[in-house]
């Protein structure tokens, strides 16, 4: 209902972008339970295994199967229309309702730790809280994003936010909805992109896909995102050995800290036609010289080097 005209008033029908939950489990065993937009459920649960150490591989990776649970209709009924999008599929007649995935990993690989066992639900806007213990997001990635040797011309990278705000096309009917996407750091490609309510979902679907497509560790790309740059993202890509993250938005302190840490260059407030450039610096290319401080910024006519 809005009111273009004084005290005039209309109605239309709105699209929302859909959340519902989703409960992840390994070997039968509940891991962790997510609010997700549903899409590419088996991307988000083997990027979210990546996140969280148990994989690095794609050979780790065994299969994955929905299991029926209470919760949101998926492939192999009728099409469900709500808030004004068709989404794919109902309740089967065995019950299942595709809320619930369970992944079988290869055999000899270890299985998840108890202590990686969310005690709660995370929300679509925080992916850290809920952990069993805060030392469990400190996780030792088994790739060396500090020794990648990629670079990324600034005239590309200033490009990649207005190429995936192009291709969201569920964000178009929503206006609800995070997005990521990897881009290769040589050519500029776009090589895949992912959208949800959750962005830490979003990055854990771009990572999933890798693992299906057998591309770990993914070496010479950058993962762009549409909104801040978290802690749990920067964890995330170097999980994945992702060399350069950059966001649309700001970056936290720790998500800095875990950047100068982890050798990964991040970037932030990436807005054509400038940046902020906060850990990594040599690894965008330009005419002209970039540098951190760890006094005040270092403006250069194209990017910023922010202090750590």
């Amino acid at each position: 209902m809005g009111l273009p005209d004084g005290d005039a008033t209309s109605r239309r029908s709105d699209a929302l972008a859909v959340e519902e939950p989703l409960e992840i489990r390994v070997g039968g065993q509940p891991l962790a339970v997510t609010m997700r937009t549903p899409g590419h459920d088996v991307e988000l649960a083997a990027g979210f295994l990546v996140s969280e150490g148990v994989l690095s591989h794609a050979a780790e990776f065994r299969s994955a199967i929905h299991c029926g649970g209470p919760g949101y209709p998926g492939p192999g009924g009728p099409d469900t229309v709500q808030g004004g999008l068709t989404l794919l599929g109902g309740a089967t007649d065995d019950g299942n309702t595709y809320n619930v995935l369970d992944v079988s990993l290869a055999p000899g690989v270890e299985l998840p730790s108890s202590a990686l066992e969310r005690n709660f639900y995370t929300t679509s806007s925080c992916g850290v809280c809920g952990k069993a213990s805060i030392e469990a997001v400190e996780t030792v990635s088994s790739f060396d994003v500090a020794a990648d040797a990629a670079t990324v011309s600034a005239q590309d990278l200033v490009g990649f936010p207005d190429t995936l705000r192009e291709h969201q096309a569920v964000f178009d009917k929503t206006g609800g909805l995070h997005a990521a996407a990897l881009f290769d750091a040589a050519t500029g490609e776009l090589l895949v992109l992912r959208e949800d309510v959750g962005r830490h979902n979003a990055v854990d679907k771009v990572v999933g896909w890798a693992v299906l497509e057998n591309r770990l560790p993914l070496t010479g790309t950058v993962l762009q995102v549409s909104g801040r740059a978290s802690f749990e993202l920067v964890q995330k890509a170097v999980m994945a050995g992702i060399p350069i993250l950059a966001a649309v938005s700001a970056p936290s302190s720790l998500a800095v800290e875990l950047a100068v840490a982890s050798g990964l260059t991040l970037v932030g407030f990436l807005r054509d036609p400038r940046m902020n450039v906060y850990s990594r610096p040599e690894r965008i290319t330009t005419s002209h010289a970039i540098s951190t401080s760890d006094a005040a910024p270092v403006t250069d006519p194209v990017i910023e080097g922010a202090s750590a």
